[in-house]
């Protein structure tokens, strides 16, 4: 009875419930879609795609000269005697050859490949942030729709990057001549390596970048905000590092296969992964398939860490425009 009484009490009308404060959560991510439109993130893609590659893009060349076999200029393997070889025989500018090509791809790959990221992010993941294989599923879908985009344009400027000024004398006059010489089917004899190499990387690269990313926001979530580029470099960094080592066989095969022919380098009958590889075992051993694997990796590292960097400053911009537009409303 003094229990049923006490209850009675408690349920008198002169009570009020008292509001209970929100549940304090710190924004660690923003909403699984981030709040923008299909068009905001393909041009944050392609700011972050031309920042990084451009940022990067020496590096790439010398990545470039120590893959391609044959009777090319540069004949060691080590990343100082190859730079200075660059250095040596066309001087600094050797180092830019075939950029204006990459500024015209990596711009539209780049924003293909983010925007298709998020929007298989958001139908994979079923918003779920900690659910990997959607990131590395989605990351797979991204490469193949801007692998079709950038494979023409990467084939142009990795001959470019040889330094045979006689052979192109820049990207449309190198365009005019594969065309005219070769067929178009030249500008994706890479097309299949480039996605067999670049599915797993982008699959081991999404999923680590984001386990990473939010490992390190689960540290310190209360800074997260005040972190942010901290945790994106971080992150990106660790992902391209890791993503690029896995794959250097791959993209040995890759640069043979687009520069074959050029310069010296060997020009196969088809574009078969297992002839390539056959011929690069035969001339320089299995060693000869991690050629150019350190300035892989110091391209990918710094590269990803600019990127993804890039592009989620980019995001942010494009959510604070959102925010006021709305509030404006």
């Amino acid at each position: 009875m003094a229990t049923e009484a006490t209850t009675a009490n408690f349920l008198n009308s002169d009570f009020r419930p008292v509001p209970q404060p929100p549940d304090f959560h710190p924004e660690i991510l923003v909403s699984p879609h981030d709040g923008l439109h299909f068009w905001q993130f393909m041009i944050a893609g392609s700011v972050a795609g031309c920042v990084e590659h451009m940022a990067m893009f020496p590096v790439d060349t010398v990545k470039t000269h120590m893959q391609a076999l044959g009777t090319c200029p540069i004949k060691s393997v080590g990343v100082r005697q190859a730079f200075c070889s660059i250095l040596k025989s066309e001087g600094l500018p050797g180092l830019y050859r075939g950029i204006g090509a990459m500024g015209l791809g990596a711009g539209p790959a780049h924003a293909v490949y983010f925007s298709v990221y998020e929007v298989c992010k958001k139908h994979f993941s079923g918003n779920n942030p900690k659910n990997s294989a959607a990131h590395a599923v989605s990351g797979v879908f991204a490469t193949v729709a801007s692998d079709a985009v950038f494979t023409p344009m990467d084939m142009v400027k990795q001959r470019l990057q040889l330094g045979n000024s006689a052979a192109y004398k820049g990207v449309f006059d190198c365009i005019k001549k594969v065309l005219k010489e070769e067929g178009f089917g030249a500008f994706y004899a890479s097309y299949r390596t480039t996605v067999l190499m670049n599915a797993p990387y982008t699959a081991v690269h999404f999923a680590t970048y984001e386990a990473v990313k939010r490992g390190v926001i689960e540290i310190s979530p209360e800074n997260a905000s005040d972190e942010r580029v901290i945790v994106h470099a971080t992150a990106g960094a660790l992902a391209g590092a890791s993503a690029a080592v896995i794959t250097t066989p791959l993209d040995v095969v890759k640069t043979q296969l687009q520069c074959q022919g050029v310069c010296g380098c060997d020009r196969f009958k088809s574009s078969s992964i297992g002839d390539v590889v056959e011929t690069i075992v035969r001339k320089d051993g299995y060693k000869g398939l991690m050629r150019g694997w350190i300035p892989r990796m110091l391209f990918h590292a710094p590269a990803a860490a600019i990127c993804w960097s890039t592009y989620e400053a980019a995001k942010t911009f494009f959510q604070e425009i959102n925010a006021s537009t709305e509030s404006g409303t």
